[in-house]
């Protein structure tokens, strides 16, 4: 794929230094509340090597806007890890919504349910625990789906992409986590998971049945609209 390379656009694309980031958070009420705080700091105490696996703060906060904005009612999650996305992607749900989300770990998954209750969102999530590629391929065939989220094991997101493609609805949006992975992507000879997420991206862009853009949220953040039949991506 060329690299497109413009020095006046470039320019534009600030360094987010601590003070910055710190300023990002404030001005966009996505500093965590207290609960969401302590769900960090618990992460961090329970499995401190797997830690980093949360979601950045900016993301979360971006997470729940989206079910908003989009009024979503059936959300997929394929990685649950401590529960702070699925927290975040519940808190945007109506009355009536639904978040189905899918790991391996019942030790990881056991503090998310710990801070779903306490966060009054139990009731609206579902945790199917077993390899993610069965709970997405046991949901319904066609399109029913209006958002899903990956971040899981990243040599399967290709698999976890093409069983979720066909079940969005059109409009529907596919959100997918690390796309960037700390910049290794572009890296000449990157490690097994920078070129599994390479792979994907490459995989992505090419499908012609959504239209993408990437953002440089937190560790690369691709975001997928679901074609309707007949309208091609521009």
């Amino acid at each position: 794929m060329p690299v497109l390379r413009n020095d006046t656009l470039s320019q534009r694309n600030l360094a987010l230094t601590p003070e910055l980031h710190t300023y990002l958070l404030a001005q966009g009420r996505m500093t965590p509340d207290p609960l969401l705080a302590e769900l960090i700091e618990r992460t961090r105490e329970t499995v401190p090597d797997q830690a980093h696996m949360t979601v950045a703060p900016e993301e979360g906060a971006l997470l729940t806007f989206l079910v908003r904005l989009l009024g979503a009612v059936r959300v997929v999650e394929v990685g649950t890890f401590t529960g702070y996305s699925s927290l975040c992607l519940a808190r945007g749900l109506p009355v009536g919504g639904s978040l189905t989300t899918c790991d391996v770990s019942a030790e990881w998954t056991a503090l998310a349910r710990e801070f779903w209750a306490r966060a009054d969102v139990a009731d609206r999530i579902e945790l199917r625990l077993g390899p993610a590629l069965d709970t997405l391929r046991a949901l319904p065939a066609g399109p029913h789906l209006d958002l899903a989220f990956i971040d899981a094991d990243k040599p399967g997101y290709i698999g976890y992409w093409e069983e979720l493609v066909p079940r969005m609805r059109p409009g529907a949006l596919l959100l997918v986590d690390n796309t960037l992975f700390s910049g290794e992507v572009i890296d000449e000879h990157p490690g097994e998971k920078a070129a599994a997420v390479h792979a994907f991206n490459e995989h992505a862009r090419r499908d012609d049945r959504v239209e993408l853009i990437m953002l440089p949220v937190a560790d690369g953040l691709t975001m997928a609209r679901r074609l309707p039949s007949g309208e091609i991506a521009a």
